[in-house]
C-alpha cells in the first residue's frame, strides 16, 4: 500500500509541476496570512496590559494596538482570499489536466481492456472519483500548508516569549499527531474500499438505465432491486466505517487539545503570580491565544488528513485508468491511400481470451469490388472477422492485408477512411441531423447530403422534423430506432468509401423500406468491396460470395445458389428460416 500511495503522491507532484509559479504565490499569501494572524494575539496582550486598573488605563498606547490590530487582520484576510484564489485555480486546472488526460486514454485504450469493465465503472472513475480527488486537494491546499505554517509560527513565538511554557506545548503535541498518523494510517484502505463500491454502484445504475425496456418487458424490476440493495448496503457499510473511523480523529486530537490549553493555563497562572510582574496578565493572555492557535491547526489537519486519504484513493484510480496499456502506436507505420479493396485473411489465429481459441488457421481472400456475406449462427465468429479487418482487434497469429499491406503496418485512421460501416447499434450524437450525416464527409456540399438522404430514403422524415436538418437529435427518444439506422445509413452513403461494412445494418427497418433501402445500397455497392453480415439470408442472395461459419471456422463458401444445390450447413440454416 505504501509504494502505491508513493506513486499516487508522484503522480499527483506531476500535475502540479506546470502549475508551480501559483503554488509559490499561494505559498507567499498564505506566509503574509499566518503572519497577520500571529501578530494579533502579540498585540492582545500588549492591549491587556495598557488597562492597569479603573481609571488607569493608557488609552493612546491602546489605540496604537488596535490599529496594529485591524491592519494585521485586513493584510490577512486579504492574503486569505488571494490565496485560495490561486488555489483553485491550481485544483480546478489539475481537475481538468487528469480528466482531459483520463479521456484521452478512453480514446486510446484498446477495445478488449474496455470491454472487460463496466462502462459506467469507467465514467465514475472520470467523474465522481476526480472530483473527490479535487475536492480533498483543494482541502489540502487551503487549510494543511496555512496549519503547518501557523503550528511552526507559533511554537517559534512561544519560545521566544517563555521557553517553559513553550516546552509543556511541545511534550503533550505529539500525542496529538501519533494519534491523527494512526487513524490515518487505517483510512486509506477504507476509503479505497468505498471508491470501488461506488464504482460499483455507478457501473450497475448506468446498465439498468440503458436497458430499462428490457428490464421492464421481463418484469426484473424487483429483482434489479434487490442487486441494487446489496450493493447500496456495501458502499453504506464500506461509506459509514470510512466515515466513522476517520471521524474519530477530530474529537480525539480536541480532547489532547483541550488538556494542552489547560497545561498553558495553569502554568502561566503559576508564572504570573510568583514572577513579580515579568510575566504579566497580558503575556497570560497572549500565551493562551497563542495556544488555542497552536492547537486549532491540529484539529484542521486532522480532518483534511482524513479527506485526502479519501482523495489520495481516487486519484489512484484515476492515474491507474491512465497508466493503463494503450494501443500500439502508429507512428511510422503506412498511410493506405486509394485503395481497390483487396482483403486477405492469411493463416488467421485469433480468441478473446488465451483459453477459450475461437479463429484458427483461417485463409480466404475477398477480391476487390466484390460482396462478401458471412452467416452463421450466434457467436460463430462473424462480427470478429469485422473487427479483425477494422483493427479493432488483432490477430494473434498470421495476417489480414489489404492490398497486400499487412493491416498492423497501417495507421488506423488510414484503414478507417476506407471503410464506411453500418452497425446493427447504432449510434446518433447529440448534435444536428446535418452534422450527424456528415460526420465522415465534413466538406461535403448540401446537394450531396440531400442526395444521400434521398437514397437512404431518409430525406421524407427528415424534413418532416420541427427544423429539417437543423433539428437537434441524439436522445433516445427523438427518433424511432429504424429512423436511427436510415441516417447511418445515409452517413455511410455520403462519405462513400471504397470499402463497405454492413452489419445487420437493415435490422430495424420494415420490410417494405428494407427492399427500397436495399436497392440504394445495390447502387453503393457497385464497384466497391463489401463485407454483409447478415441473419437473414433473403439480403444476400445476389451476394459474390457467402462465407459460412461454424465454431470460428469458415466450413462453407460459394453462391447462394452453389450452397443450396450443395445441401450442408448452409442450406439448413436456409430451410430453417423460410421453413412454410
Amino acid at each position: 500500500m505504501k509504494r502505491a500511495t508513493k506513486d499516487t503522491a508522484r503522480g499527483i507532484l506531476r500535475y502540479l509541476k506546470p502549475h508551480a509559479a501559483y503554488l509559490v504565490l499561494s505559498a507567499v499569501f498564505a506566509l503574509v496570512a499566518v503572519a497577520g494572524q500571529l501578530v494579533v494575539p502579540f498585540l492582545a496582550g500588549r492591549g491587556v496590559d495598557c488597562i492597569v486598573s479603573a481609571g488607569n488605563v493608557d488609552y493612546a498606547r491602546l489605540s496604537r494596538v488596535f490599529l496594529g490590530i485591524g491592519l494585521c487582520v485586513a493584510a490577512a484576510t486579504a492574503s486569505q482570499w488571494f490565496m485560495n484564489l490561486c488555489n483553485n485555480r491550481v485544483v480546478y486546472h489539475v481537475l481538468a489536466d487528469v480528466r482531459r488526460d483520463a479521456f484521452r486514454k478512453i480514446e486510446k485504450l484498446p477495445l478488449k481492456t474496455l470491454d472487460a469493465r463496466a462502462y459506467g465503472e469507467v465514467a465514475s472513475v472520470v467523474v465522481t472519483d476526480a472530483d473527490q480527488f479535487a475536492e480533498g486537494l483543494l482541502l489540502a491546499f487551503t487549510q494543511f500548508f496555512t496549519g503547518l505554517l501557523t503550528i511552526f509560527g507559533v511554537l517559534g513565538i512561544m519560545l521566544a516569549l517563555r521557553w517553559e511554557i513553550a516546552l509543556i506545548v511541545v511534550v503533550l503535541t505529539p500525542a496529538s499527531l501519533l494519534t491523527a498518523r494512526f487513524i490515518a494510517s487505517r483510512t486509506y484502505r477504507m476509503f479505497r474500499e468505498q471508491a470501488v463500491a461506488r464504482a460499483d454502484q455507478t457501473a450497475f445504475i448506468d446498465e439498468m438505465i440503458g436497458n430499462l425496456k428490457t428490464v421492464k418487458a421481463y418484469g426484473h424490476e424487483d429483482e434489479n432491486v434487490f442487486v441494487f440493495r446489496e450493493k447500496n448496503e456495501t458502499l453504506r457499510k464500506s461509506s459509514l466505517r470510512a466515515v466513522f473511523y476517520s471521524s474519530t480523529t477530530n474529537p480525539t486530537t480536541r480532547f489532547i487539545n483541550s488538556v494542552v490549553y489547560a497545561a498553558v493555563a495553569l502554568a502561566g497562572s503559576l508564572f504570573a503570580i510568583g514572577s513579580g510582574g515579568a510575566f504579566s496578565v497580558g503575556s497570560l493572555t497572549t500565551f493562551l491565544s497563542y495556544s488555542n492557535q497552536y492547537t486549532r491547526p491540529f484539529n484542521e489537519i486532522s480532518e483534511v488528513v482524513a479527506e485526502f486519504q479519501n482523495a489520495l484513493a481516487c486519484a489512484a484510480r484515476l492515474f491507474a485508468l491512465i497508466a493503463e496499456e494503450e494501443e500500439r502506436s502508429d507512428e511510422g507505420l503506412a498511410s493506405l491511400g486509394e485503395v481497390d479493396g483487396r482483403v486477405e485473411f492469411c493463416d488467421v489465429d485469433f480468441s478473446y481470451t488465451p483459453e477459450r481459441p475461437l479463429i484458427e488457421h483461417m485463409n480466404f481472400t475477398a477480391e476487390a469490388g466484390k460482396r462478401i456475406a458471412i452467416v452463421g449462427p450466434t457467436g460463430c465468429g462473424k462480427t470478429t472477422l469485422i473487427n479483425l479487418i477494422m483493427r479493432f482487434y488483432d490477430v494473434v497469429g498470421g495476417s489480414v492485408k489489404v492490398d497486400g499491406m499487412d493491416v498492423r503496418e497501417i495507421t488506423r485512421v488510414s484503414l478507417r477512411k476506407n471503410v464506411g460501416m453500418v452497425l446493427q447499434d447504432t449510434w446518433i450524437k447529440e448534435g444536428t441531423v446535418r452534422e450527424n450525416l456528415c460526420m465522415g464527409a465534413p466538406n461535403a456540399t448540401e446537394e450531396e447530403m440531400i442526395a444521400a438522404a434521398k437514397a437512404a430514403r431518409a430525406h421524407g422524415f427528415i424534413m418532416r422534423l420541427p427544423q429539417g436538418y437543423d433539428t437537434e437529435i441524439g436522445g433516445e427518444g427523438t427518433l424511432s430506432q429504424g429512423q436511427r439506422q436510415l441516417l447511418c445509413i445515409a452517413r455511410v452513403m455520403l462519405s462513400r468509401p471504397p470499402m463497405l461494412i454492413l452489419d445487420e445494418a437493415t435490422s430495424s427497418i420494415d420490410t417494405r423500406t428494407e427492399r427500397i433501402v436495399q436497392a440504394a445500397f445495390a447502387e453503393l455497392m457497385r464497384g466497391r468491396t463489401c463485407f454483409i453480415v447478415a441473419h437473414r439470408l433473403s439480403t444476400i442472395e445476389t451476394a459474390d460470395e457467402i462465407l459460412v461459419m461454424r465454431d470460428g471456422s469458415i466450413v462453407e463458401r460459394g453462391t447462394h445458389r452453389e450452397l443450396l444445390a450443395k445441401g450442408g450447413f448452409y442450406a439448413e440454416l436456409y430451410e430453417a428460416q423460410f421453413a412454410g
